[in-house]
């Protein structure tokens, strides 16, 4: 393994600095402490920054030499609404709020990459560093987009990593192609007649339809999507008549849930079939829907060239331990928002274990200290590789 020796001296701080960020998580949109760490950090290194973009957002900026790639690197900021259960020295301060994903290791290691390369200057050329609020489905990466990102700092390449438990901390993931799934969530209300329980002849009921509407919802994933294209549609929430009153068909009946697919073809198809499904179920039993279909995040697709120049750039820290072969996930990052302004590559640092709590968004999930080193030099690496002196 290849980690500089001014990373490895900065590990003591960047540690400190992680777990600082853990005991006192920020949600999206609120992270006032954490983007003032991060400019008072990146100006202390000598580093231009830009503050306010997305709200919370910090951009740092570092030109040397004659280059004229420009290059950008994002780490999210962001926690999440949710209980820390698990007992350590640095747990979370804020309470229903905690870093369950990792963006502080996340923010720590880009911080590291930054003092490392302001130091050591050994690069031609321009990066930006992008520290982007709200990731966790409160659209930061939109935010920052529509307000001028790519404006204000062109890239010819932006580049995202985020920890996954189940790789060793020594592993990396670097895949051309789907990474992350499209994130969209659905809502319809079944408007029938509510009646008494007794009597359902003189109304018509919403939840009969609601039912058919859920045993049949399956069916678009298992009989009208192509076999060979992932999809998935979830209904995650119901609501539907009053506990107290089981002898009262209600008036309407409340589902929504959520979609992913990896492509555009696959993702129009979902948002089309689910409101069929809700129509003919509607109609079926003389009632009426609305439907609506909410696309909240792309898929993050990896370009073929970018997924080159990062898998050169793993190669040289991780060697023999980068792999190439490694399944997307169902879940999404809105960091496809910036892989649609610029070519794009999300890789996958390993975090140890996915034992004891250490999956995504448990209560007891936390970072794993371990791996701080080998994400700072893998942002070197790539820099320094693609903005060659």
């Amino acid at each position: 393994m290849s980690i500089p020796a001014r990373i490895k001296d900065d590990l003591s701080f960047l540690t400190s600095l992680r777990r600082d960020l853990h005991a006192h998580p920020e949600l999206g949109f609120e992270e006032e402490r954490t983007a003032g760490i991060v400019a008072r950090l990146l100006e202390e290194a000598g580093i231009a920054v830009h503050r306010g973009l997305g709200g919370t957002g910090v951009v740092g900026t570092l030109q040397l030499g004659n280059g004229s790639r420009r290059i950008g690197l994002r780490a999210d900021m962001d926690a999440l609404a949710m209980p820390e259960m698990a007992e350590r020295p640095y747990k979370s301060t804020a309470p229903g709020k905690m870093h369950a994903c990792g963006h502080d290791g996340h923010t720590a290691m880009l911080l590291g990459a930054a003092r490392h390369l302001a130091a050591t200057r050994n690069f031609s050329g321009t990066v930006h560093f992008i520290f982007q609020p709200a990731e966790e489905g409160r659209g930061g990466a939109r935010r920052m987009v529509e307000e001028g990102l790519f404006k204000l700092f062109p890239c010819d390449a932006v580049y995202g990593l985020h920890n996954m438990p189940g790789l060793a901390v020594d592993e990396i993931a670097v895949v051309e192609g789907p990474q992350l799934a499209s994130s969209d969530s659905w809502r319809m209300t079944f408007r029938g007649t509510g009646t008494h329980g007794a009597k359902p002849h003189l109304g018509r009921d919403p939840i009969t339809a609601a039912g058919t509407f859920l045993s049949s919802l399956q069916t678009i994933v298992g009989r009208v999507v192509d076999p060979l294209q992932p999809a998935v549609v979830s209904a995650c929430f119901l609501l539907a008549g009053d506990p107290k009153a089981l002898n009262v068909i209600p008036d309407i009946v409340e589902i929504g849930g959520t979609a992913r697919a990896y492509s555009s073809d696959v993702r129009n198809q979902l948002e089309t079939e689910i409101g069929r499904l809700a129509q003919g179920s509607a109609a079926m039993y003389d009632i009426t829907v609305d439907y609506a279909f909410e696309r909240r995040i792309p898929p993050v697709i990896n370009d073929a060239d970018a997924t080159m120049r990062a898998l050169a750039a793993a190669g040289s820290v991780f060697g023999g331990t980068v792999q190439t072969s490694f399944p997307p996930s169902t879940a999404g990052d809105d960091f496809a928002f910036f892989a649609q302004n610029a070519p794009g590559c999300y890789v996958w640092l390993g975090n140890g274990p996915a034992v004891d709590g250490a999956l995504h968004h448990n209560t007891a999930y936390d970072f794993n200290d371990e791996a701080l080193g080998f994400g700072a030099a893998y942002w070197v690496a790539l820099v320094e590789r693609e903005l060659k002196v």
